[in-house]
């Protein structure tokens, strides 16, 4: 059945049922009261999952997901599409891959380390392609303005996990998960050297009207350094 056939391409994507109905715009409940589909919810689905084969959603022939043949060439694909007008990208020489990096929404109280422990199954809010970005694990939104100007409430980071507390670098900016006993908050930061000694950090704000604070490293339950940001403009 066409339904039984959506859900499981639905699986193999690992994605939730009221993930993938609110991708293409359906209510709630939409896959279990499915039985055909439309022409524009069928545009729906293909415009937001274009590897799904529509054939084999229809009819059940052939696979689930499109065979894309691999040309070596341009001249290979000028001779198979002769009207087409292909243009090579820099990154086309040098063989970089472009990486996609997803984009998650954390709840405070649920704290970094949850996110960094179960990044690989949760589910972005979508994915994001940087040209040229150093490699990064994932991005979050901004809150707050602590790093004003640099930084503002919105715009988007983009990080890479950090595992060992030794490979910290002072200096630089790192969004932070710190519980200190009385309270547990996220923050970004830069982090510096403490007088404290070795077991303190100094976080410092962009912002000067946010004091400079010192921590104990041991309430730093989670941190990643900051790779790049992204910031919205709104072009009248």
């Amino acid at each position: 059945m066409l339904k039984d056939r959506l859900l499981k391409y639905i699986d193999s994507k690992r994605i939730t049922k009221s993930f993938f109905e609110k991708s293409i715009g359906a209510g709630n409940g939409y896959l279990s009261n499915v039985k055909t589909i439309g022409s524009d919810k069928l545009e729906d689905i293909l415009n937001n999952y274009p590897d799904l084969d529509i054939e084999w959603l229809l009819t059940g022939r052939g696979n689930m997901q499109k065979i894309i043949k691999e040309i070596d060439s341009l001249d290979e694909i000028n001779r198979v599409e002769p009207e087409l007008s292909i243009y090579r990208l820099k990154t086309d020489y040098y063989g970089v891959e472009r990486q996609r990096i997803p984009l998650y929404e954390i709840d405070a109280s649920a704290g970094l380390n949850l996110l960094f422990s179960s990044q690989n199954t949760q589910i972005p809010l979508d994915y994001i392609t940087v040209p040229n970005a150093p490699k990064c694990d994932g991005a979050l939104f901004v809150r707050g303005d602590s790093m004003y100007p640099i930084l503002k409430a919105g715009d988007i980071i983009c990080y890479k996990t950090i595992h060992n507390f030794d490979n910290l670098i002072h200096g630089e900016m790192y969004v932070l998960d710190i519980d200190n006993g009385d309270d547990q908050f996220l923050t970004v930061k830069f982090v510096q050297k403490s007088d404290k000694g070795d077991k303190f950090v100094k976080l410092v704000s962009e912002n000067k009207h946010h004091a400079d604070r010192d921590i104990s490293v041991k309430s730093i339950k989670a941190l990643a350094i900051i790779k790049l940001s992204i910031r919205y403009n709104t072009i009248s």
